[in-house]
């Protein structure tokens, strides 16, 4: 059964404007996910670090590294709540819709909000101007705007023509991965719906494929989060 977005057209009686409602409700919903996990992993700290603190702690020094890798360290711990952040959303954003996708009637309203492109490509479009207002203010207007004709003029089509690839494969391919996933799980449950041959069949298939969904959900996040420190390094390194 094909199921469809439950999308306002005409919002606030402006013609061209529409958004989709499970769009929404999923952002709000990974966003009240990631603030109660910092929330319950930064709140009586302990020596010894155990539950929701033991997690958190481990996440943070896999994203110190991460980012450690990228620039140097006295540059690396200001993005790293940026890394943090990322991470932490993306990986919850990316997992959502592997536990399970709800519809109501023809409606499809929870899902993994990072399975729709245009959430991916925002993401990417903010990572990108981000770059640019650090690579800006660590290194000034001017040497930075010079770096665009480096090492000859004639590259400045080219430099622009990948800022614009990189946003496109930075949102695309988080989508595409995430998107594909929940698509055949949609058809594993279908199967599973059939009958008693077709719940037996799609089962272990199911299960199996969850498990896969849930690595390349992790898979994702850090690449995301990777590229984004990559791009942020690029830009205030005066060797790019």
């Amino acid at each position: 059964m094909e199921h469809e977005a439950p999308i306002v057209e005409n919002a606030f009686g402006i013609p061209w404007l529409s958004f989709d409602l499970s769009n929404v409700l999923m952002i709000i919903v990974t966003t009240v996910i990631v603030l109660v996990l910092i929330i319950l992993g930064a709140r009586s700290l302990q020596m010894r670090p155990k539950g929701v603190q033991n997690v958190m702690e481990w996440i943070l020094e896999f994203v110190r590294g991460l980012i450690s890798d990228s620039m140097d360290w006295k540059m690396a711990k200001v993005f790293l709540p940026l890394g943090l952040a990322l991470i932490t959303y993306i990986l919850t954003a990316n997992l959502l819709g592997v536990v399970t996708m709800v519809s109501i009637g023809d409606k499809l309203w929870w899902k993994s909000p990072t399975s729709d492109p245009g959430i991916t490509l925002s993401l990417a479009v903010f990572v990108i101007l981000l770059s640019h207002y650090y690579g800006v203010k660590v290194r000034g207007t001017k040497n930075y705007l010079k770096s665009y004709f480096q090492p000859y003029p004639v590259f400045l089509p080219i430099n622009i023509i990948e800022e614009f690839a990189n946003t496109l494969t930075l949102g695309l391919r988080l989508f595409g991965n995430i998107y594909a996933g929940e698509v055949l799980l949609t058809l594993l449950a279908g199967l599973m719906t059939t009958n008693i041959f077709g719940l037996i069949g799609g089962a272990i298939p199911m299960l199996a494929w969850q498990g896969f969904s849930i690595f390349i959900g992790g898979i994702q996040a850090y690449i995301f989060t990777m590229l984004t420190m990559v791009y942020i390094s690029h830009k205030i390194s005066s060797e790019h």
